[in-house]
């Protein structure tokens, strides 16, 4: 017998403005048919001014406990992923705690941008395992919108904010991949291509928040590499073939990139959950986000098995594999 962080709750949160791709070629010189050839993104949600990153992450938080039918009390760890945090310190998951009314256990940031949710599910999942906590809050959020030039046309066409949570609670499992929960996590970085995504400002260099910075083309070209890699490292961990995943749900950043990686699996594209093309690029909440809509349609049920995989800045990747 071994220890499972098992799925009992999701739940996810979108602000109410929409800014479509028309709305984009009234502010920067694109056009909706360059947006959508590039990255698949029809339309994002935006943040409202008074919006911060622990407004999203509670209303998705909130949701996922609903849909768990569990209360903050029944909570001990909260792991939030993201780049856009509400102030420099302390960590938007002790703000998450507070106002879920949650005054016992831990709770902490990651930073690993677009994988993000991904690092935070893998340190949660192994806090449980350790026995250090029995119920975790897992969140993805992010205001990205504060963080992009929008003279820039390469990026803020790109991001979008949003927000999504998965409720982990331990359960015996038998130690093999008939065990519902997280049954293997593999996570890698690679800090040499740091001038390839990232954003030009931070509290020691510039005192500024900065701005998202990227090249596209080279990005492109490594994520397609890494998360094959990564896809082919998590089924080898477990002895298991494309053809036994109900669903992959990727990071969703790029229509072209997703393809590329569910062709590599041999994959076709009805098992392939995608948001893209209306919620954009959210960073650490697209996975959670993407996750939550298809288990609301009823596309994801349980036994289902899952695989989560996601790159970002730093160079960042990483993946799940989790039956639900």
């Amino acid at each position: 017998m071994m220890i499972r962080s098992v799925v009992v709750g999701c739940g996810s949160y979108l602000p109410e403005r929409i800014l479509t791709n028309a709305d984009l070629a009234k502010m920067v010189d694109t056009s909706d048919e360059w947006i959508v050839e590039r990255s698949g993104i029809r339309q994002r949600h935006i943040a409202a001014d008074n919006e911060k990153t622990s407004d999203l992450a509670i209303k998705a938080s909130q949701a996922a406990l609903k849909n768990a039918g569990l209360t903050a009390d029944d909570v001990d760890l909260i792991v939030l992923a993201t780049a856009t945090p509400d102030q420099t310190f302390p960590a938007t998951a002790c703000r998450v705690q507070a106002e879920l009314g949650m005054t016992r256990g831990f709770a902490f940031d990651v930073q690993a941008v677009c994988s993000g949710f991904i690092f935070a599910l893998a340190t949660a999942d192994n806090f449980i395992k350790a026995g250090q906590a029995k119920t975790a809050l897992v969140i993805g959020a992010e205001t990205f919108s504060r963080i992009l030039d929008w003279t820039d046309r390469t990026t803020c066409v790109l991001f979008a904010d949003g927000a999504g949570a998965l409720v982990l609670r331990a359960e015996e499992g038998k130690g093999n991949t008939d065990d519902r929960g997280v049954l293997t996590t593999h996570l890698h970085s690679d800090g040499r291509h740091n001038d390839l995504l990232y954003v030009d400002g931070g509290p020691s260099s510039t005192q500024t928040t900065g701005h998202v910075r990227m090249q596209g083309k080279e990005v492109f070209r490594h994520a397609v590499v890494n998360l094959a890699d990564v896809v082919k490292e998590t089924l080898a961990a477990v002895d298991m073939k494309p053809e036994q995943i109900d669903w992959l749900v990727p990071h969703q950043a790029n229509k072209r990139i997703i393809d590329g990686t569910a062709r590599k699996l041999g994959m076709g594209t009805e098992r392939v959950v995608l948001t893209v093309d209306h919620h954009g690029n959210t960073s650490a909440a697209s996975v959670p986000l993407a996750l939550a809509e298809a288990v609301a349609d009823g596309r994801i049920k349980r036994g289902d098995v899952l695989l989560l995989e996601a790159m970002g800045g730093g160079f960042t990747w990483g993946s799940a594999l989790v039956r639900w």
